[in-house]
């Protein structure tokens, strides 16, 4: 909202995992007048007791949702790319088969090129190279700090 000046009408994609971080996403974009375009590797998609409200609410506000396991659909025409840790605590032992599942899912230029001309990049921290790579995480259009800075006000 502070970098676009509001957030009706953006589209936000969403690259990784099924997580807690995406499924707040999920349960407040459409309220906020967003779309949300969802790329997961099978099996680890958002929880579908999430995705049933998503659904749900992506109908009573007038937003389109899509989920995809193909990044680039994901990444069509989007004023946000987001991902976060394909690793979270606890899933340590997980790593390796996680990190196969993901292939594909960093985010580089590349796959901005698919997205809208003004599209910024997000995460919440900390983050690892497979996930972004460091030309997207360092570049004038991240605004990972600013939105650190601001998770810092709200704690």
């Amino acid at each position: 909202q502070e970098h676009f000046g509001g957030l009706k009408g953006l589209t936000i994609a969403w690259i990784g995992d099924g997580n807690n971080v995406l499924q707040s996403f999920m349960t407040s974009a459409a309220k906020l007048g967003m779309h949300l375009q969802i790329a997961t590797p099978r099996g680890f998609e958002p929880d579908l007791r999430v995705t049933k409200i998503t659904e749900q609410n992506s109908k009573e506000y007038g937003t389109k949702l899509l989920l995809t396991t193909d990044p680039l659909e994901a990444a069509d025409s989007a004023n946000v790319l987001v991902t976060d840790t394909w690793i979270s605590m606890g899933q340590e032992e997980e790593k390796k088969e996680r990190l196969k599942a993901f292939q594909g899912y960093q985010i580089t230029m590349q796959t901005a090129k698919s997205a809208a001309s003004n599209w910024t990049f997000l995460h919440c921290l900390p983050r690892k190279p497979e996930e972004v790579d460091d030309e997207v995480f360092y570049s004038p259009q991240s605004l990972v700090f600013q939105e650190a800075e601001n998770r810092k006000w709200t704690i």
